[in-house]
């Protein structure tokens, strides 16, 4: 017997995008919300031929990432910055039948991406696998309503769908965070699910088919502790696209302060503008430590053993610009930075501390106009 849907959605899964909180309300609304007015004016400009089930054609996914301007005037906002060709890539492998897997170091926009994705190609983001050390096989898979199993034994009515099943069934996009964060015996639950598109339910003698237009965006890197390679039978059953850190700092700079202005407009921080010389002094502080060397190319330094990731900088900045705003006078300072870097850098107190100590006496102490910076980060640290 085969089944092409579950009678039974997930508890607690949130349906389509007008069916959830208002995004004036909600704290981070999910892509499809917070860009509705964009997917929508895409969609209406969009004539190109659309797979099966696809809000939008390839090309025009592919505009919604990286952005550009419309016939009609409108502007599409860049959500990612990088180069064009990995957008490309990404997007036509989800046109096939093989999964995408997102790879980089940690803050490389690998998460962004795969939702931006999910929200342009279905119109739904939240088909979402959190992988972590005990992530269990029914999170991929499905579970149980064990008041109804106990009560009636296995049927449909106790079946509870997860978001991979539910993503299989209509025709979407699915999404696992971390996917090397998750046990190995469980990652391998997905090879079935990849190469033959088919989810077993052997309890009921059943099983779910894939229907057209459903894929699957897995994330990983192997920087963090904790990681559990993935086998080399699941790896075939991906496409890898690997998301490099930004290439130049003005590309950084122009990251961070598209992703702080966002979340400035629900937090209700000062505006970004004011904030231009501090911003870009935070990603500078950043890439030199990051890298091993000052931008001038002319002083070799030690890095902490941090990433020190774009995405840190923008919380760096964000809680800076929170800082100016309620204890300042709402223009970001070098204060209000500081100890938010030194946060950062210093994850590990013996050896990050002294990289810090070394960086600030012998490249900030002596530069040009940062002069503030260094006796606020010396002040940040003496507390």
């Amino acid at each position: 017997m085969t089944s092409s849907a579950p009678t039974t959605p997930a508890t607690g899964a949130a349906g389509p995008a007008g069916d959830r909180a208002d995004t004036g309300t909600a704290l981070r609304p999910h892509a499809e919300q917070d860009f509705a007015a964009e997917l929508t004016a895409l969609a209406g400009a969009d004539d190109r031929p659309r797979p099966p089930r696809w809000r939008l054609s390839p090309w025009a996914v592919s505009t919604y990432l990286l952005g550009g301007v419309l016939p009609d005037g409108t502007v599409i906002s860049p959500k990612y910055v990088g180069p064009r060709r990995i957008v490309e890539v990404a997007v036509t492998t989800l046109v096939t039948d093989r999964a995408l897997l997102l790879l980089g170091v940690p803050g490389t926009a690998k998460t962004w991406v795969s939702e931006h994705l999910a929200a342009a190609i279905c119109g739904d983001s939240t088909l979402l696998v959190q992988g972590t050390a005990g992530t269990p096989e029914e999170a991929i898979r499905y579970g149980w309503n064990y008041a109804q199993l106990l009560a009636h034994g296995p049927s449909r009515d106790a079946l509870v769908a997860g978001p991979v099943m539910r993503a299989m069934a209509e025709g979407r996009i699915a999404r696992v965070e971390e996917l090397t964060r998750i046990p190995a015996d469980v990652q391998d639950s997905l090879i079935t699910i990849l190469s033959e598109k088919t989810l077993p339910v052997p309890e009921l003698n059943d099983e779910v088919q894939a229907v057209r237009g459903f894929n699957l965006i897995a994330t990983a890197n192997d920087r963090d502790r904790g990681v559990n390679d993935l086998s080399s039978a699941l790896r075939r059953r991906f496409n890898t696209v690997v998301l490099p850190l930004p290439a130049s700092a003005d590309d950084e700079v122009d990251i961070v302060a598209r992703r702080v202005e966002q979340l400035g407009v629900s937090l209700q921080l000062p505006k970004i503008e004011a904030a231009e010389a501090e911003l870009r002094r935070v990603v500078t502080v950043f890439r030199e430590l990051r890298s091993g060397m000052t931008e001038d190319g002319r002083t070799k330094l030690k890095s902490p053993s941090g990433t020190l990731s774009t995405a840190e900088a923008i919380s760096v900045v964000t809680g800076g610009l929170a800082l100016a705003a309620h204890f300042g006078d709402g223009v970001l300072r070098p204060a209000d930075t500081a100890a938010g870097i030194l946060g950062a850098v210093v994850k590990d107190p013996g050896s990050d501390a002294v990289v810090w100590q070394e960086y600030l006496e012998t490249v900030v102490r002596s530069r040009d106009g940062w002069q503030d910076f260094y006796r606020a980060a010396r002040e940040a640290g003496a507390s």
